[in-house]
């Protein structure tokens, strides 16, 4: 019986032992974003794309540093864009769970974790308003394109439709800010006019119609609007419903497949839309398995740009912990040059290099819609600062459809 009961005293003492071993050989990730409220579904798509990522990652083994092996566990917290919210969810993850890096997709809420002082951890940012980087905090990474790439290709094809009145009912928050403000300076330079600017939050509201009756009362030839894709498909029913006939510039965080599909696909709806690109259309070789996998995975939800770069972002992250042999993130931050590119023989979406201020280049996709039907997507490389540069990054992707790749200077 002794000895019974000493053998059931060892299994609980290694069973212990096991079990604080194998907690200590995970690494932490928080996500920190809206997750209720009407941008729930665009922080779930991001969220979605952590995770997979994750979990592939832990299947294949995870990570080895210093001869150890390490998974990655991570962890999510609402904070419905609320800065506060996510400022202190941010310091949860990192004070409990030993997170190395906190995944963020709102630019107000981003410039509240920068703002965390003497931090040790990755700010993973999914923001397209590049000010952000331009303060040069040595923590941000971003995989995101600037908008400006957008609203300047969004206007060019806008005024060969002949367009030249808008008006814009889009969203609040720094994001929303600075594309009005950009757009409109963008369509002003080209001899444009904009009638209204009645800036709704994407956030908070369902009912536009007051914004909406205000910018169509002035008959503009299209309307400028977005922010999260559910909240703005919402926008574009209700602006045909009070009969406004003309075209729509949808800014960038929302996305043209997501809309189609919540307004059932009624193209009609959309007709004369300028949007990016739905990044499923991409011509890159890995796309179709990543789609199943995806699909597979997260049942009722679409592959979008969301979870694509937050994927990437994860497995760079992943990469870079590697490289670095570190579970520093100062360390594995520092590492991230040495985690790019990715390619599209294996990642939904290249991410070809990192800028000083942490931004990951990678190409803008854009659609419209003409006749009821999509067009074919416009893989369009705007970083490079020469054509010579622009040559080597086309020849780094892996596209299928290399004709499809074209350069556009952002300056």
């Amino acid at each position: 019986m002794k000895s019974w009961k000493s053998l059931c005293w060892m299994f609980v003492f290694a069973f212990v032992v096991w079990g604080t071993a194998a907690q200590a050989a995970e690494i932490g990730i928080g996500f920190t974003g809206p997750l209720s409220g009407p941008a729930a579904e665009y922080g779930q798509d991001c969220y979605n794309g952590v995770d997979m990522a994750v979990k592939e990652i832990n299947a294949a083994g995870g990570v080895t540093v210093q001869g150890k092996k390490y998974t990655f566990k991570l962890e999510k917290l609402d904070d419905r864009a609320d800065p506060t919210l996510a400022k202190n969810n941010a310091m949860r993850f990192v004070s409990q769970n030993k997170a190395i890096a906190v995944f963020n997709p709102v630019a107000t809420t981003i410039g509240a974790l920068m703002a965390i002082p003497e931090q040790n951890f990755i700010i993973a940012a999914f923001s397209s308003v590049h000010t952000i980087m331009d303060k040069k905090h040595p923590m941000i990474i971003n995989p995101v394109p600037n908008f400006v790439a957008y609203a300047k290709n969004f206007s060019i094809i806008a005024w060969d439709k002949g367009w030249r009145n808008g008006a814009m009912v889009v969203t609040l928050g720094a994001y929303g800010d600075a594309w009005r403000n950009v757009f409109k300076a963008v369509w002003e330079k080209k001899g444009g006019k904009i009638l209204a600017d009645k800036p709704a939050n994407y956030y908070t509201e369902t009912d536009f119609s007051a914004q909406l009756t205000a910018a169509i009362a002035t008959k503009p030839d299209f309307l400028v609007v977005g922010g999260p894709s559910a909240p703005s498909a919402l926008v574009i029913e209700q602006a045909r419903s009070l009969g406004f006939k003309g075209g729509f510039v949808l800014i960038d965080q929302a996305k043209p497949d997501y809309i189609a599909k919540t307004l059932g696909n009624k193209l009609n709806l959309l007709e004369g839309m300028i949007s990016t690109g739905d990044i499923k259309r991409l011509p890159l070789p890995i796309m179709p398995s990543f789609m199943k996998r995806y699909n597979a995975a997260y049942k009722g939800s679409v592959v979008n740009a969301e979870n694509c770069l937050n994927y990437n972002m994860m497995h760079i992250i992943a990469r870079a912990v590697t490289a670095a042999q570190s579970l520093d993130a100062k360390v594995v931050r520092q590492n991230i040059v040495k985690a790019l590119p990715t390619a599209g023989d294996k990642f939904p979406n290249e991410l070809f290099n990192i800028e000083e201020n942490g931004v990951m280049n990678c190409g803008t996709i854009m659609q419209y819609v003409n006749k009821g039907q999509f067009s074919k997507v416009d893989y369009v490389i705007s970083f490079p600062k020469s054509k010579e540069e622009f040559e080597k990054i086309k020849k780094m992707s892996k596209s299928t459809d290399p004709k499809q790749i074209r350069y556009v200077p952002l300056q």
